[in-house]
């Protein structure tokens, strides 16, 4: 993996931490400021508003079984200065597919994008050692 691509790894393992955490405060500052963002929560319609979209973070995180979520098999996808991150979100016998968008604001990877969708558990690659990132 590239230095770029390490840089963007490190921004989604930021993400799921922040997710770990349960802290809003760490959550809010993931996520871009001057960006144009968009977040689609499982069933939800999309969030297009920083505000609506941190008021969905707040409720999420009030549930403290999302901690226990692990991510499988995170690919890196860059391009100029936006990258993609591609995973699977594992959280108890459910799973999902996601999508975290991040682009570059003052010189720091930020989250622009998040979409996650569910995923039959039979489908997302096995957990190995080094793929499997536990938040907790």
């Amino acid at each position: 993996m590239s230095a770029f691509e390490d840089l963007n790894f490190f921004a989604n393992e930021s993400f799921y931490a922040a997710f770990a955490s349960g802290d809003v405060a760490i959550m809010d500052a993931v996520w871009a400021v001057e960006a144009k963002l968009a977040c689609l929560h499982p069933g939800a319609p999309p969030l297009f508003e920083r505000g609506a979209i941190m008021e969905s973070w707040r409720q999420i995180l009030s549930d403290e079984g999302v901690s226990t979520m692990t991510v499988v098999a995170p690919r890196v996808l860059t391009s100029g200065t936006m990258a993609v991150v591609n995973c699977y979100e594992v959280l108890g016998s459910s799973g999902l597919v996601a999508t975290n968008g991040f682009v570059q604001e003052r010189g720091v990877w930020k989250m622009a994008l998040h979409h996650a969708s569910p995923c039959p558990t039979n489908l997302i690659p096995t957990v190995v050692e080094n793929d499997a990132h536990p938040l907790h």
